[in-house]
Order: C-alpha cells, then structure tokens, then sequence
C-alpha cells in the first residue's frame, strides 16, 4: 500500500468517527430533557408515583440497585407530568424558594437590641412554606384511623428506626389503620448534607415514611415543621380520624391511645400535656429565652407540651387555616397554642400525657418504673437503648400490683 493509500484511508476513518460523535450527541440530546423542565418534573415525580409501586417493591427486595438508580430516575423523568385542575388542588403546591430578608424594620431601636438569632428570625418569618424533597402523599389513602407524626432530624435515624420496631410500627386494630411519618427539614451542617442527606434517601427507599422539606432543620424553625405538616395534612389526608404527633425521643402507648378514644366523645379534641398561665421566659441563657419585643403578654394561651400530644383531623385542618392567620413564632407548641386560641378552642390536659418526665426529680426510680410506663400514653425523654427495654419491660409478662387509674 502506498503513502497516498494509507492517506485516502486515514481521512476515512476521521470522517466516519466524526460523524458517529455527531449522531451520539443529537440523541442524547433528544432523551435528556433541558434543566429548568427537569427540576419542575423533579418536584412533581414524587407525587405522581403511585403507592402499589412501593409496596410491590418490599421492605428490602431490590436495596442492592439503589446507589445506581440516579441515572433511571433521571430517565424516568423525560415524560412531562399530567397535571389537571382536580390534582393540582390535592398536591404540594410550592416547587420554588425565593425568600429575600424583609428589611422594612431593620432600622428601628427595638430591632438593633435583639439577639442575632432573633434578628435572623424577624428578618425572613414571612418565608412559610418551602419546596418538598421527599413526599409520601400515599401515606394518607383510604380510611385512617391513626397518624403517628414523628418530629425528627436527619442524623437521628437510630431513634427512627427504633420507633418503627417498637411502638411506631404500623399496624391494624380492628380493621383500624394505624400510619407512621417522620417529618424533617434539611441539616445546616455542610458535611451532612453531603453525606447524611443520601443515607436518608436510602432509609426512605427501604421504609417510605419520610417528609422532608428543603428548610433548614433549626430550633426556630421547629415552627415550620408545625405549619408544613397542617399544609401537608390539609392537601392530602381527607380521610384521617386522629392524628397523635410527638418527638423522637418518647415512649408512647398506642394500646392506651385507643382505649382514651374509645370512651372520649369531644369536639375539636387537642389533648396532651398542657400548660395554663405560661410566662415567656426573659433569661437569656435559656434555650426558651423569648425578648420582650417580640412577645409583650405577661402569660402564653394554654398549649400542649410538643413532646406528644393527640388531636382530632378536622381540628388539624382548621390550625391551618388558623396558622395562617398569626405571623409565626419561634417556640413551636407556643405557636399552636396560638392557633388554638384563635379557634378558641381549649386543649384538654390529661395526666397520661407526661411530657416533662414522670416526677419532677429525674433521679427517681419512679421515672424507670415499667409498670408506670404501662398506665401512661405518653412519657418524654427516652434514648433509643431506654426506649427498647422500656418497651421489652412493658410487652413482656409484666405483673403490676395496680394498674394506675389514668386513662
């Protein structure tokens, strides 16, 4: 072969390469669909799977294929979502963040003397609602009669993953459905975004009782967690009877939940733990700590402790529209003591709800006492190790001298 044959041979194969690039990148350009659609279908995706397809999955069938699904979901989205009238009434309807800092008083005296955090607070309380990550709108479909809500955040997966095993499993009681969700917002911390944020993903993929919005998870805004659950509720859950909502630090008695509603016949039912004639605390060093220019009452309207308390679910669709009526405040249970006073409804208090501990004095044997435990509904602070033999003591052949006349 001669130089100018393997010449005429070397452009060949150039011309053929260059146009297989061409034909490559006008497909994958046609099967990729352009940025800005990708994120409106990204926020639509989670509503529009259907239920039957988690439940056809299995609690563990199909985990090994999980760090590889990010490019089928990505494919998956390509279809444009089909949203009607009907269904655009029944879903999440915030897909955007744009909340700038309201500086209208930014000048005034009162404004200059308060904390950084109070500052930072006033500054962006009219941002309400925020983009979901995660939504489980299939959690709410047919008749429910209880919803376990659980406050967490995003490192605390052991205290969620004993609640599941332990007294937040879900279940029926006579046909009655008994439902369990997690609500979180997303970590501040920069290093657990990068790697929590993807564990939770995983344990969502395995369990499917996660709603998380893209707020920061904070003290303050333990507030928005309140008023994106009543959102969330009043979108999706048309059929829910009885709502309990705790922490994930609590020891809770389902059993004795149903028996307290079977013998209570009370409208508008908000029943925990409440406090009556409740003074703002003006101690700076406490966690609690509220300044006078932002709360100038001498006494909070009745609230539940936010441990765990018990409400009806067309109360909890009237907090919301009540909600948003009030500018928010930053102690949460405060906030919905608030909403119940606009309702002018009373919250019942009720001794099984013991969101302080059992006794004052947290070294009493008292407050490690299962058969105490066995009468109550609810009882605060329990680490998962405490939790799970609290929960072993009580499920066991335990033999109480006296069942506590509580409930």
């Amino acid at each position: 072969m001669t130089a100018r044959d393997r010449w005429r041979v070397y452009k060949r194969v150039c011309v053929m390469f260059l146009l297989a690039v061409l034909t490559l990148t006008v497909v994958q350009r046609g099967s990729v669909s352009p940025g800005p659609q990708f994120q409106a279908e990204r926020q639509a995706r989670p509503q529009a799977a259907p239920a039957a397809a988690r439940q056809k999955r299995g609690l563990y069938s199909g985990t090994g294929n999980f760090w590889k699904v990010n490019k089928q979901k990505l494919e998956s989205t390509t279809e444009a979502p089909r949203i009607t009238e009907d269904r655009v009434a029944h879903t999440w309807d915030v897909t955007t963040t744009n909340c700038t800092a309201n500086l209208n008083f930014s000048s005034t005296e009162w404004f200059s003397g308060l904390e950084p955090n109070f500052k930072q607070f006033l500054l962006y309380r009219h941002c309400r609602y925020f983009p979901m990550i995660i939504n489980h709108p299939e959690k709410c479909s047919g008749q429910i009669y209880l919803l376990i809500v659980i406050k967490s955040i995003i490192t605390q997966h052991d205290r969620r993953e004993v609640i599941r095993r332990t007294w937040g499993k879900e279940h029926e009681v006579d046909g009655m459905k008994v439902k369990t969700l997690f609500l979180l917002g997303a970590s501040s911390n920069e290093a657990e975004k990068a790697n929590h944020q993807k564990l939770l993903e995983y344990e969502d993929y395995i369990y499917g009782d996660i709603l998380q919005w893209d707020f920061l998870d904070s003290f303050f805004n333990l507030t928005l967690k309140e008023t994106h659950f009543l959102k969330w509720f009043s979108t999706y859950c048309g059929e829910v009877s009885y709502i309990f909502k705790g922490d994930d630090d609590v020891f809770v008695n389902v059993q004795n939940i149903f028996e307290f509603l079977r013998d209570t016949n009370i409208k508008n039912l908000f029943v925990g733990d409440v406090l009556f004639k409740a003074k703002p605390i003006r101690k700076k060093e406490n966690k609690y700590y509220i300044p006078q220019a932002l709360y100038n009452k001498t006494h909070y309207p009745p609230y539940a402790g936010g441990g765990g308390f018990l409400m009806d679910g067309t109360l909890a669709r009237k907090l919301y529209a009540a909600s948003e009526t009030l500018d928010l405040y930053p102690i949460d249970d405060v906030f919905l003591g608030m909403c119940l006073e606009v309702l002018q409804v009373s919250p019942v208090k009720h001794n099984a709800f013991k969101t302080f501990g059992l006794v004052k004095n947290k070294s009493s044997r008292l407050n490690k006492e299962p058969c105490f435990f066995k009468s109550m509904i609810v009882v605060h602070k329990l680490l998962p190790p405490e939790l799970t033999r609290m929960w072993n003591l009580v499920n066991s052949d335990l033999i109480c001298a006296q069942k506590v006349e509580i409930l």
